[in-house]
């Protein structure tokens, strides 16, 4: 198993290879920099169009 993406770290492409998160990088990195980062995966809900998606990513995401 590889290491968990970061979230505060990754590239728009590195997210899209998250399957539950393709074609959602560009706007996780959007949101990232306009609010300075993440601080708990359960924010990914506020990126639009993601509520509810990332749901049991923990085993591939961090913070």
């Amino acid at each position: 198993m590889s290491d968990p993406i970061d979230l505060n770290a990754a590239s728009a492409a590195d997210l899209d290879a998250v399957p539950a998160l393709q074609g959602h990088g560009y706007e996780i990195v959007r949101y990232r920099d306009e609010r300075g980062g993440f601080t708990a995966l359960r924010q990914l809900d506020e990126v639009p169009g993601l509520t509810g998606k990332a749901d049991g990513l923990d085993a591939v995401l961090t913070v």
